[in-house]
């Protein structure tokens, strides 16, 4: 189980640029980072090198102890910019899948799918459903299967106020129990949350 984060002198390159370099961070079980900075910079990239979709050039990700690969292939959850859902399918076909990919139950997606009301939406297509719901759907994927590093990219921008504060109590939640967040924000995370700044 993953009970800490660190990134040692991180540097990424994308196509032949440098996004960033030296990023340093330790992050411990209950703590959360906003990871900030201007567009383009290299927020997404950093957390697409920590799940370990992108190469780093020089540095280390460290996950406490747990193998790596291990670390990525069962111990963390990334949810993008994008969502990543199948516009064909509904939206209780999409949590299903996700939730039997990362090792959950059916009963987990049931919980998941109370948690951010989500029976209303279940046998809707994907494309009928708005931004804001796209995105519950998209982030229910982290409460139906638990793993403690939730790697988020701007996970709250489609979602109201309301939405916001609600699913900022889910993510002090999963910190109280022992997880860690690290998330690329433009807006203030609703939770206490450490700050990195990227700079190109």
């Amino acid at each position: 189980m993953i009970r800490t984060l660190e990134l040692r002198g991180v540097s990424v390159r994308r196509g032949g640029r440098l996004l960033f370099e030296g990023v340093e961070l330790a992050l411990a079980a209950g703590e959360a980072c906003a990871l900030t900075g201007a567009n383009g910079v290299g927020k997404t990239s950093l957390l697409r090198a920590v799940a370990g979709l992108v190469r780093i050039e020089v540095g280390e990700v460290a996950f406490g102890g747990t193998d790596p690969s291990e670390a990525r292939g069962a111990g963390l959850h990334f949810v993008g910019h994008h969502d990543g859902l199948k516009p064909a399918r509904t939206a209780r076909e999409e949590l299903d899948f996700w939730t039997r990919w990362c090792g959950g139950t059916d009963g987990d997606a049931a919980g998941a799918a109370e948690a951010l009301e989500l029976g209303p939406l279940l046998d809707l297509e994907i494309r009928r459903l708005s931004a804001g719901q796209r995105r519950r759907v998209a982030l229910a994927r982290a409460l139906a299967a638990p793993r403690p590093l939730w790697l988020l990219d701007e996970p709250l921008s489609p979602l109201d106020a309301g939405w916001r504060a609600r699913f900022g109590a889910l993510m002090q939640r999963h910190l109280d129990g022992g997880g860690l967040i690290l998330a690329a924000v433009h807006d203030p995370l609703p939770i206490p949350a450490r700050s990195l700044e990227l700079t190109a």
